[in-house]
């Protein structure tokens, strides 16, 4: 079988910023929740049977306590906003296996649906339905993938390391470097894109990189010209390295999920017709219905 674990999150904002404005009958924006369960009842109609998705409830999380700069949802719309518990509404009535994250964040469910899928040996590849690069982290060979729903693109191991030049183990190590500004981190003045994947090619991980230039491995300082103002930037700056590794680091709870078995979609709830009706669109409840008589 094949799990698919959904970044909703990553979908309501397509959604939202791709689709006209469309209210319900008590007035609330409702475009972007209807396309995404569109979209999902598409997955479903090409014959994936076990999918699981995950929400920021909230926008903020335990990292926000970490780092005052992280990402808050401070700057997203309120017609977008309000939209979140709407959409983990539909998707339960649509018989989706649903995580509302608060304390933790979507990207963290969907690495640990990942991790508790992968070890089941009726799963033959987890896909986890997303282009975020934090995700490039849970990637395991061919066995869990990123895929990006929206081009159809698909990326396994081989990929991360084209993309990055390291392995997926070293995803977290190489934003704290280079920074993520959709999460709010900076990382560390000087490391570039290139020159932190040549590094990390070598050393792995931040902690495994020394102070000193002078223990730098020599072939490291001959492809990266930069390697003395590097290693100066990290001595002065590897605390707040740590700490942004800390905050690209993945969270792994497996008691998200007991099991694959979880995730099997067994058809629409009672409520789905109700759903429908609300998101006005009778035709989106004949779609499913049909799914579950095929």
């Amino acid at each position: 079988m094949q799990v698919y674990l959904i970044d909703g999150t990553y979908e309501l904002f397509r959604q939202f910023f791709g689709r006209p404005s469309s209210k319900a009958g008590d007035g609330a924006e409702m475009s972007a929740t209807r396309g995404v369960i569109w979209s999902v009842a598409s997955l479903l109609a090409q014959g994936a049977t076990h999918i699981g998705v995950a929400t920021d409830h909230v926008i903020e999380s335990f990292r926000n306590d970490l780092w005052a700069g992280y990402k808050t949802g401070a700057e997203v719309p309120s017609e977008l906003r309000s939209q979140f518990p709407l959409l983990e509404e539909a998707l339960q009535s649509l018989g989706v296996r649903v995580w509302p994250m608060i304390e933790l964040e979507a990207d963290d469910a969907l690495a640990s649906a990942a991790a508790v899928a992968r070890e089941d040996p009726r799963v033959g590849q987890v896909l986890i339905c997303t282009p975020d690069k934090d995700l490039a982290q849970s990637v395991v060979a061919q066995r869990v993938v990123q895929l990006d729903r929206r081009t159809g693109m698909v990326t396994d191991e081989d990929g991360v390391r084209a993309r990055y030049g390291i392995g997926p183990a070293s995803i977290p190590d190489w934003l704290a470097l280079v920074g993520d500004s959709a999460d709010g981190f900076p990382g560390l003045s000087g490391w570039g894109r290139q020159s932190t994947s040549a590094v990390l090619a070598h050393y792995g991980h931040v902690d495994a990189i020394p102070d000193d230039i002078a223990d730098w491995d020599p072939e490291v300082i001959r492809v990266v010209r930069s390697a003395p103002k590097l290693a100066a930037r990290l001595a002065t700056e590897r605390d707040s390295a740590m700490l942004f590794r800390l905050l690209a680091t993945l969270r792994i709870d497996r008691t998200l999920l007991n099991g694959v078995d979880e995730l099997r979609w067994h058809g629409p709830g009672p409520g789905f017709a109700n759903t429908c009706r609300y998101l006005r669109d009778e035709s989106l409840a004949e779609r499913v219905a049909a799914l579950r008589r095929s």
